[in-house]
């Protein structure tokens, strides 16, 4: 799919429109990607007050703020891949003078280290950020405001660390880093330190009246890995397609799903938002988004993927206040998801089961529950016919004779062993460790027929 419907562009432009005005936005870009390109991208509003009527375009650049914070997670996970580091590490390995003992390296990805919030200093009221050597020191002096893993707690201080870890293991800075590693193989060339591309100019509009106040720039300086990048829409069409099916130059399709493994919950209440190693997880309904959102002085940007349809939403506003952005590029994501529908791919017929599989494939039961041992693909699968209709099946990769590993689904990383008798018949399996039979039985049934 290359071109939306004009009903369906006329209704994302109307979503657009309507936030901006009743968020009193100065200018709105909202973009929906997916099947490799972005499929629709328009500007709303204006991108500067003394050039009214001109809005932003898909090709001018935004802070997008503590979306740098994934470039950042990312980096680090392809560290680990290399082997410099381990995700339990403690943050004394890499800065020993950091001065505090036990801070590991997962926590502070996922925002669950307990360390405060900001620099020691008060950044937000004089927009001096410390360089790296006053990071660091400042860190020694920071709080732990909360035991580690009580709760969720946000750090810009802590991800300007990780900025500190990639600087130290990768022997440059922290941008260059980000730069070698994830925006050059991209191709994201106008994603930059700060505004440089022809940007937006940043605004604060205030409640009584309607005059936009212009918004104060500033050097990120060792803040930058927390939220420093500037960039298009054109340009994070390509991030946005990289969350939504990663290329191993970045970083490795495995690695990538182990970053969206829960490792937190945002939303204690409702259960609507967790966060994993450096992504906002956040449901909708039936649907699981995948990003991130930003917020500097004059520019707020939310990005979500529907990784499952490869949809991806995006809105960039130069507004410090603005509307909820993770609703917003939700919104617009599930508009595309709902209206455009991806033509569900055909089956195809198989060609050989293979005959180590003739003996298992059919129905058995383990705890009292009916699984269908089938063959797809030439692959060995077993489904519930209990389990609820999203729940996939847990797929088999051989590892042996009879031997068989979970490579995903239920018991995922359990070992199938399947038994047969002198003629080679299949008598029973253990998958892990628990006997599944071809006949319902009770717990301990086995052991007394197998006993007389």
């Amino acid at each position: 799919m290359t071109s939306l419907r004009p009903e369906t562009a006329e209704s994302l432009r109307r979503i657009v429109a309507d936030k901006q005005a009743e968020g009193r936005v100065p200018g709105v870009v909202g973009a929906v990607v997916r099947d490799g390109a972005m499929l629709w991208g328009e500007g709303v509003g204006t991108a500067d007050v003394a050039r009214s009527g001109e809005p932003p375009t898909v090709d001018q650049q935004f802070l997008i703020a503590s979306n740098s914070k994934t470039f950042t997670a990312v980096a680090i996970m392809a560290l680990r891949d290399e082997g410099k580091l381990d995700l339990d590490d403690t943050l004394e390995r890499f800065v020993p003078e950091c001065g505090h003992a036990g801070v590991t390296v997962r926590q502070m990805l996922a925002h669950c280290s307990g360390m405060q919030r900001e620099p020691v200093t008060d950044v937000w009221e004089t927009l001096q950020q410390p360089d790296r050597r006053e990071l660091v020191e400042g860190f020694a002096q920071a709080e732990r405001v909360l035991r580690p893993h009580h709760h969720w707690h946000y750090s810009n201080l802590v991800y300007a660390m990780l900025g500190e870890v990639i600087a130290r293991l990768d022997g440059r800075e922290w941008f260059d880093s980000i730069k070698a590693r994830i925006l050059d193989p991209l191709g994201m060339t106008r994603t930059t330190l700060g505004l440089q591309h022809d940007p937006v100019t940043g605004y604060y509009v205030p409640p009584f009246h309607d005059v936009p106040i212009l918004e104060p720039t500033f050097d990120f300086a060792a803040m930058a890995a927390c939220g420093g990048l500037a960039s298009t829409a054109r340009d994070l069409t390509q991030w946005l397609l990289f969350v939504a099916d990663p290329v191993e130059e970045v970083l490795s399709p495995d690695t990538f799903e182990e970053m969206l493994q829960p490792q937190i919950m945002v939303d204690r209440e409702r259960w609507t938002l967790a966060f994993g190693l450096g992504f906002m997880l956040h449901r909708k309904g039936e649907r699981f988004f995948v990003g991130h959102t930003g917020g500097m002085p004059g520019h707020v940007t939310g990005l979500f993927t529907h990784r499952e349809s490869g949809t991806g939403g995006m809105v960039l506003m130069n507004s410090t206040s603005a509307p909820d952005p993770t609703q917003f590029a939700v919104e617009l994501a599930e508009e595309v998801i709902s209206k455009e529908p991806h033509t569900r791919v055909p089956w195809m017929p198989g060609s050989t089961v293979p005959e180590e599989y003739v003996g298992i494939i059919g129905r058995w039961y383990s705890e009292g529950a009916p699984f269908d041992f089938v063959v797809r693909a030439g692959r060995l699968e077993a489904h519930s016919p209990t389990a609820p209709a999203h729940k996939g099946p847990s797929v088999f990769v051989k590892e042996g004779d009879d031997l068989y590993r979970t490579e995903s689904g239920r018991e995922a990383g359990e070992l199938l062993r399947v038994t047969r008798d002198s003629t080679g018949r299949v008598t029973k399996m253990n998958w892990a460790t628990y006997v599944v039979t071809r006949e319902p039985l009770a717990f301990g049934a086995w052991l007394s027929d197998t006993t007389q």
